[in-house]
């Protein structure tokens, strides 16, 4: 029985699994990421931080928090004493200096005081034209009026304390027009399709066009406010690394939408999309064919079964390769097991938790 045992020929090989564990990766620029939606700030798109620009003692405010203001409105006065006196110090040096200069033609026509002289008290005149303006000035300082038509939003100090010149007293905003600022991730804006090189701005009548966006606000989400483009940053955030897009809309007439409130905005890029834009994907992603030629694995979700797709592929970055053709953008292809796959093959998704980071001996 043993050498009856020991002679069978070989076990045979058991079959191929009927479907393979497989990790999934999702190619950025499909059309389901046309619509966006990204966390925004409101600010008043007119806004101004008001300051005397001269130090004193407050005589008079005359505004509150939340007050409407018009332009060229006084909103604070400085006691203006010290100016006065000041600028009737400078009016009496003045007046003597203009008299001297006079004198001083006279006398030069005559041949009766030197050039030197002459020079001397037309400087002197010169001098004290000089300091009187600057006392007028000053004493004009005293006043702080409203650049624009606006709401006062906040005051940093109270009747007769001491302020300091340009130390900010009154926060101005214009209401009736207001920005809501979204911070975009890399991968948006390097596929927005932009007008050209010496052009930075969403604003461009040609950008303006293609990108539509809205906002939503709790409370009032079934109703959507329209937006215009207003500016994007071409400089990252250092601490983020996303760049700073603002919209602006008009004040909302339901209720009072106020700076520093939130709201979502929701982007529809599917005119703005570069078409042509370089999709990354996991560098374990791209096999080699028979032939040695770049392909992935596309997933069909309804039959859960791959099939080959060719594809030309550009430079590495890290655990990342571009692919330059052969992707429309959001397809599912295979990241991990694509090495044993085969045309038509069924799979299975693996479950997050089962989607650890391959190690650098895994092969591909």
């Amino acid at each position: 029985m043993i050498f009856v045992t020991g002679c069978g020929g070989p076990e045979p090989e058991p079959p191929p699994p009927s479907s393979r564990p497989v990790r999934l990766f999702t190619v950025e620029g499909g059309s389901t990421e046309a619509i966006r939606s990204f966390p925004g700030r409101v600010d008043a798109t007119q806004r101004a931080e008001l300051a005397f620009r001269v130090g004193g003692q407050l005589q008079e405010l005359l505004i509150k928090e939340g007050d409407l203001v018009q332009e060229g409105q006084v909103l604070a006065r400085l006691d203006p004493t010290d100016f006065n006196i000041v600028l009737e110090d400078r009016q009496a040096s003045y007046d003597n200096a203009v008299r001297n200069f006079e004198r001083g033609k006279e006398l030069i026509a005559d041949g009766n005081i030197s050039r030197v002289d002459y020079d001397r008290m037309e400087a002197e005149f010169r001098t004290a034209t000089a300091a009187l303006s600057a006392a007028r000035q000053d004493v004009d300082y005293t006043v702080l009026m409203a650049p624009f038509t606006g709401r006062i939003a906040s005051r940093a100090v109270e009747n007769f304390e001491e302020v300091v010149a340009r130390q900010t007293v009154i926060w101005l905003q214009n209401i009736d027009e207001l920005d809501i600022i979204i911070d975009l991730p890399e991968s948006v804006v390097r596929n927005i399709r932009g007008p050209g090189r010496s052009k930075a701005s969403v604003g461009d009548a040609e950008t303006a066009t293609t990108v539509r966006a809205h906002a939503v606000f709790e409370g009032h989400r079934d109703t959507p406010y329209p937006l215009r483009p207003k500016e994007i940053a071409t400089k990252a955030d250092e601490q983020t690394q996303t760049f700073r897009a603002t919209f602006t809309m008009d004040a909302p007439d339901e209720f009072p939408l106020l700076p520093g409130m939130t709201g979502d905005v929701v982007m529809d890029l599917s005119h703005a999309v570069n078409a042509t834009a370089v999709k990354w994907v996991p560098v374990r992603a791209v096999q080699a064919d028979e032939g040695l030629a770049p392909r992935v694995w596309v997933l069909d979700p309804e039959t859960m079964t791959v099939s080959s797709n060719p594809v030309e592929v550009g430079r590495m970055s890290g655990s990342s390769i571009e692919v330059t053709s052969g992707l429309n953008g959001g397809e599912q292809i295979v990241a991990v097991g694509a090495a044993y796959l085969a045309e038509g093959m069924r799979v299975t998704r693996l479950a997050e938790t089962e989607q650890a980071i391959p190690r650098a001996d895994d092969p591909q």
